[in-house]
């Protein structure tokens, strides 16, 4: 039994990124989701636009980063997944409970994100058929309701996204994960530009534009600035040992730093033309960019409506956030896969099943109770992403230590000149600013309006 042990713990310690293009783009994948296409822009609309937009960017650079680069060390110094990862850095005491916790973080997002990402993938059938085209804003609203209201369609939907995202898991690191997101990646950045040119041929006004880049800070409340600090951090897929799970993939002849900086650009640069995208095409027909969560389902289906070509652009666009979906979705499915292939010493395959199956049950719970996916989207983004990333962070100085975290960032003779900086903002800075998050968070469901 032991030597079967180690033969799987050797079979996940071989995987890894063949390229360096490899690896930022299956980390870029994992940070760049709907949280980026869908949530981004209508955060930023509610929040002054851009003024917001600056802010975010600070704390992307301040905040977000800094636990990136430290998921990324942890896992590639060890090699491991995530829960023996923290294991094997600190023996003693219980610091392997963060990465149990992203673990539990990771099957609790997937039951839900699968359903969310199911309705992206149902609006591009919609779209196709023309089932939404010369609807009236209000059977547009019907449509969506009728939709949530309908269990039986969102399971189907749910279990096709799984179905897409187990194939990719199941094929491995290189041969699954690494191969398509090196194809999905750029499709996802040629649809998004495409859009991008549509929409801002029809703002001849220019409004969505101003909206976007001209700054206006009296816009800016302390509500705006939990929102950008909150967008920043999750925005990248933190806190749930994605990241550390990919850092254990990443060879150790890549510059963790670089690699980190690549991931945090790119997943600005895509929540930035969502930006681009939307914001033209709202302005150019009249409708409030700050519409709240209903923007892609309820209300950007009738501007489709209203421009020239409205089918094709609905297409594009819900085939872009499909494909933004699918990306995130393996590297939370790949958590799970590479926890249970160690602790149940069984191969890729039969993992990826058995974290599909056990999701897909509380995926069911999801579509037929909405209030449980909202339950689950709360728990997660609301405790335990930030709980994970304040844990992982104070686990840098407290049992890694400078030298390790800098011996690892520059491996092969890399160079991180901007170390000092680092380590400096991920002892005393970054834990107190991801402890606000959580405060300012936690606060509503205890029935505390703090903003």
């Amino acid at each position: 039994m032991r030597a079967f042990s180690n033969i799987k713990k050797l079979e996940m310690s071989h995987e890894g990124f063949g390229s360096k293009i490899g690896a930022i783009a299956a980390a870029a994948g994992s940070a760049v989701g709907l949280g980026n296409i869908w949530r981004f822009p209508y955060v930023t609309g509610e929040n002054g636009g851009a003024a917001f937009l600056l802010v975010y960017i600070a704390f992307t650079l301040i905040i977000a980063l800094p636990v990136l680069m430290s998921e990324f060390a942890i896992g590639r110094t060890t090699g491991k997944p995530v829960t023996d990862a923290f294991r094997s850095l600190a023996p003693k005491g219980k610091w392997y409970l963060i990465g149990f916790s992203g673990v539990v973080c990771a099957f609790v997002i997937l039951s839900f994100y699968n359903v969310v990402a199911g309705w992206t993938l149902y609006y591009t059938y919609l779209s196709i058929t023309g089932a939404l085209n010369n609807l009236s804003p209000a059977e547009v609203t019907q449509t969506f309701n009728n939709t949530l209201s309908d269990p039986a369609t969102c399971i189907i939907w749910m279990l096709v996204m799984m179905g897409m995202t187990g194939y990719v898991v199941a094929r491995g690191v290189s041969e699954g994960i690494e191969k398509y997101s090196k194809i999905l990646m750029p499709i996802l950045l040629v649809l998004i530009i495409l859009i991008c040119v549509r929409s801002l041929s029809l703002d001849t006004e220019n409004k969505g534009i101003k909206f976007l880049l001209s700054p206006d800070f009296s816009k800016l409340t302390p509500r705006a600035l939990v929102e950008a600090l909150g967008q920043a951090f999750f925005s990248l897929s933190l806190g749930m040992g994605t990241m550390t799970t990919y850092g254990a993939y990443i060879s150790k002849k890549q510059n963790l730093a670089k690699c980190a900086t690549s991931v945090a650009i790119i997943d600005f640069m895509v929540a930035f033309l969502a930006g681009l995208m939307i914001f033209p095409c709202a302005f150019a027909f009249g409708v409030n960019p700050g519409s709240g969560p209903g923007l892609v389902f309820e209300t950007l289906p009738n501007v489709f409506n209203q421009m020239p070509m409205g089918q094709v652009m609905a297409i594009g666009f819900f085939t872009l956030l499909v494909v933004a979906a699918v990306t995130s979705s393996i590297s939370i499915l790949e958590v799970l896969a590479s926890y249970f292939m160690t602790k149940l010493n069984i191969g890729r395959k039969r993992a990826t099943v058995f974290s599909i199956l056990l999701s897909i049950g509380f995926g069911i719970g999801c579509s037929v109770f909405p209030t449980m996916l909202d339950f689950f989207d709360n728990l997660s983004a609301n405790i335990l992403l930030p709980l994970g990333a304040f844990f992982i962070i104070l686990f840098v100085p407290l049992k890694v230590g400078p030298e390790r975290m800098r011996n690892e960032m520059e491996a092969h003779g890399g160079k991180f000149t901007l170390f000092p900086c680092y380590y400096f903002l991920a002892k005393y800075i970054v834990p107190w600013a991801i402890l606000f998050i959580f405060i300012s968070k936690i606060l509503p469901w205890l029935g505390i309006n703090a903003f």
